[in-house]
Parts: C-alpha cells; sequence; structure tokens
C-alpha cells in the first residue's frame, strides 16, 4: 500500500514538472517567437514612423516607392533590416517590428506592429540638408521631456539606393560615437571649477592674456588671438574662449586636480585608463567621453581639460549634459527615440516615459555655468536670431592638426521650446556653412 502511494506521489511530481516545463517552453516560443522571424528569410516586419506619421523605415520599399532620398537623412540612425548597419534603431529593435504573433502566424496583411518614434522627419531633413556639402552630425532634444528631436550624420546612406561606392563614415551615426571637442570641454572644466573652489572665488578670479601663455612646467598654450584678450574674469575667459585663461585656471592653487577628476567622473568620462563604457538609448550604443588628468601643471592636462590632447565625447553626451545645466538640477534628462510599440493587432506594449540620471554635479555648479553660457549666447543674438540661447563653440584640432572641425553645443531657454542640441562640422575652412547657420535651421525647424 505504501508503495503504490510513494508511486502515485512520483507521478504527481513528474506530470507537474512536465507540465511546468510544457508552460516555459510555450512561453520561451511566445517571446522569442517574434525575434527570430524577424531575422528570416519569410519575415514581415512593419513600419517605424516619425512624430507627425511620416514613414521612416518601409521594409517592403522599393525604388520609386518614395521620393528620391527620403530616407537619406536617417539612412544611418533608423538603418534598414539587410544586417550592413548593427548600431541602428531598426537593427536593435527588429524583433518589436515583427508582424508576427505565436497564435496567427506571419501577417502579411494587417499587421500592426510599429514602432512610433519622436524624430521629426522635416526637421531632420532640413537640418541635413543645411550642412551642403560638409559632413559631420547634429542632434536635438527635449531637455524636459527626452524626445531626440533631430538626429542627423553626414555622410549618410540611402538604404533603397545600396551600400556600392559609399563614402567612408556613411553606415555610422556620428553622433553616439567620441570626437574630440575643443572648447566644449571648458563647460566642463568650468562645472569642475564651481565644484572645487565655488561661485565667489571663481567669479573672484581674473587671469591675462597676452597671445600666449607659458606655464608652470615650461608648456606653452597658445590664444587663437595673437594680439590677446587682456585681463579677464571667467565670464570673459569663457566667452572668448580664452586657452590661456583656463591653463592659468586649471593651474590656480585652489582648483585641484583630484576635483577635477571627480568631477569629470560623475560627468561619465573615464579618466586615466578607467574602463570605458557605454550606454543605450533604445538599444544604440553611445560611447562614453574620456580623458587623462595626470599634472595640473603640465600641458597635456591643460590641453586635455581645454578638449584636446587625450580628451573625446561624443555630440549625444555633450547634449545630454545641457539638460542638466539649462534645468538647474545637474541631474540629465535621459534621451529616448521610441515613444511607443504597436504589436501585431495594434495594440500598444510599450510607451516611453521620462527618465533623469543620478546627479552629476551640484545645483550651484549648473546655475553658474547655466549663467555663463547664456552670457556667451548673447554674443550669438545677432548668428541665431530669435532665440535666447546658451551656447558654447569649440573649435578641434584632429588628424595631427591637419583639419579643424568645428563644433557647437547649447540650449535654447524658451519654456515652450526647450531644446538642447550638439553640432559638428568637419574639416571646415572659412567662408563655409557655420554650426550657427545649422543652429538657427535646427531651432527653426522643431515646432
Amino acid at each position: 500500500m505504501k508503495s503504490i502511494k510513494r508511486g502515485n506521489k512520483l507521478i504527481t511530481m513528474m506530470l507537474f514538472i512536465f507540465l511546468v516545463g510544457m508552460g516555459l517552453l510555450i512561453y520561451k516560443i511566445q517571446s522569442e517567437a517574434s525575434f527570430y522571424i524577424s531575422r528570416s528569410g519569410v519575415r514581415n516586419l512593419g513600419y517605424i514612423y516619425d512624430c507627425n506619421g511620416e514613414i521612416l523605415f518601409d521594409d517592403n520599399a522599393e525604388s520609386g516607392s518614395y521620393e528620391s532620398g527620403h530616407f537619406k537623412d536617417v539612412g544611418n540612425f533608423i538603418g534598414d533590416a539587410s544586417g550592413q548597419m548593427t548600431n541602428t534603431l531598426v537593427a536593435k529593435n527588429m524583433e518589436k517590428l515583427s508582424n508576427y504573433s505565436f497564435t496567427s502566424g506571419i501577417q502579411n496583411k494587417g499587421g500592426k506592429a510599429a514602432i512610433y518614434s519622436t524624430l521629426d522627419h522635416s526637421a531632420n531633413e532640413k537640418v541635413y540638408t543645411a550642412f551642403g556639402g560638409k559632413n559631420g552630425c547634429a542632434i536635438a532634444y527635449n531637455y524636459k521631456t527626452g524626445e531626440i528631436y533631430v538626429c542627423v550624420s553626414r555622410p549618410s546612406v540611402d538604404p533603397l539606393k545600396g551600400y556600392e561606392n559609399l563614402e567612408e563614415g556613411s553606415l555610422l551615426c556620428k553622433a553616439f560615437y567620441k570626437t574630440v571637442p575643443g572648447s566644449m570641454q571648458k563647460i566642463s572644466t568650468t562645472i569642475a571649477a564651481v565644484e572645487s573652489m565655488g561661485t565667489d572665488e571663481l567669479e573672484s578670479k581674473s587671469f591675462s592674456c597676452s597671445g600666449s601663455y607659458t606655464n608652470k612646467t615650461g608648456g606653452k598654450i597658445n590664444c587663437h588671438n595673437s594680439y590677446g584678450h587682456g585681463t579677464q574674469g571667467i565670464y570673459e575667459g569663457f566667452a572668448n574662449s580664452c586657452n590661456p585663461f583656463f591653463a592659468q585656471l586649471v593651474e590656480d592653487n585652489a582648483f585641484r586636480l583630484d576635483d577635477i577628476i571627480e568631477t569629470y567622473r560623475n560627468m561619465g568620462y573615464a579618466v586615466n585608463g578607467d574602463k570605458e563604457s557605454r550606454f543605450s538609448i533604445d538599444g544604440i550604443m553611445c560611447q562614453k567621453a574620456s580623458t587623462d588628468l595626470e599634472d595640473k601643471n603640465d600641458f597635456n592636462t591643460q590641453w586635455g581639460c581645454m578638449g584636446q590632447g587625450t580628451t573625446m565625447v561624443s555630440p549625444c553626451q555633450m547634449m545630454m549634459w545641457q539638460s542638466a545645466i539649462v534645468n538647474e538640477t545637474g541631474e540629465m534628462t535621459m534621451p529616448y527615440l521610441i515613444d511607443k510599440v504597436t504589436n501585431v493587432r495594434g495594440r500598444i506594449t510599450e510607451k516611453a516615459k521620462t527618465e533623469y540620471s543620478d546627479r552629476l554635479f551640484s545645483v550651484t555648479a549648473a546655475k553658474e555655468v547655466k549663467d555663463i553660457m547664456l552670457s556667451n549666447g548673447e554674443n550669438y543674438s545677432g548668428k541665431i536670431p530669435g532665440f535666447t540661447v546658451g551656447v558654447k563653440s569649440g573649435t578641434a584640432q584632429v588628424k595631427n592638426g591637419a583639419e579643424e572641425n568645428s563644433l557647437l553645443t547649447g540650449f535654447d531657454t524658451d519654456p515652450d521650446h526647450p531644446i538642447a542640441f550638439c553640432i559638428l562640422i568637419e574639416n571646415r575652412t572659412s567662408g563655409e556653412v557655420s554650426t550657427d547657420q545649422i543652429a538657427t535651421v535646427l531651432l527653426s525647424s522643431i515646432k
């Protein structure tokens, strides 16, 4: 009798394990089938839309289906399903576009799987065109909500025209990859100075520029103005982007190297060989900033604090820091590109929400740097007309000084137009399109 009872218990346990296993198997098939179907030869993918309902991705599109160049401005950002590009919205979210369900199979007709993005296609096209023949990138988002409105990178690729004879860099969205920031880096250094010495002491400092400065270890820091800027405080030194001023600021006894390093690390820099990491925006990977700071009296460290040397920052991360400044919180508004996702039946399965980073720097630093950037922005009232902006420009020497990139980052203070941005023009020379011209198009295009 006891053996029968033990047998019944064993059978019951085996049936229970079997049913649990079947349940897990069904769940796994249900949850992962879309992933594999979306990457198969029999896939049927839905659309990606912009914020106004324009189509940004159509896996069934053919030449002639859309006007020429319809996808070019988003080609290396939105991407396609060909596998040629891996760090794009499509490549990272293909299963969300799958018109497939475990119960109904592939829906070749009537499937409603879609990604509704925050991108403004019209604004994107205008900014892309504003670059003219120059390469570079521009990215802009709502610093209150996190919605990315514009993200262009030139050169780009038109998926409908194929991948032959492409210019180098066409398959990468440069907004997410590190570049030499030039004098935009002085924003981070100014933040560190406030954190280290406080607002009152920073504003009490003044340094003289005669066009060049020899630092305490004999390194020569030249100014872009060979005649110099005379005696300046932080507002003037920042606006003039004066290298000798910032070299002397970094050297100042009240500005501790450990404080610079700590502030930089809090902002997300990998410093002095720290393990470099990346962060994700709806699956798209973005590189984090990095630099080396070893001796604040040495040329290389001072040069790094001014955005040269080994200092590298992505335009996306530079844009994100602007939100922590203009919102006066020291916390970044985290960007997102996917507003919502619908499944094959049209039901909303994901909906974005605004999120914030941990505090990067103090409220005091945010307010002080915001005031400094707004003061500098007054110099751009004629260059970026119709907007009250806080900005910092940068000129970055690249390719061992053979070329210079032009950069601009900042924000619009209008509460009804809360836009932060970063713009990069590669190998710009005098007389060509400028970053402030592109900024004007960008801000004017975003409704």
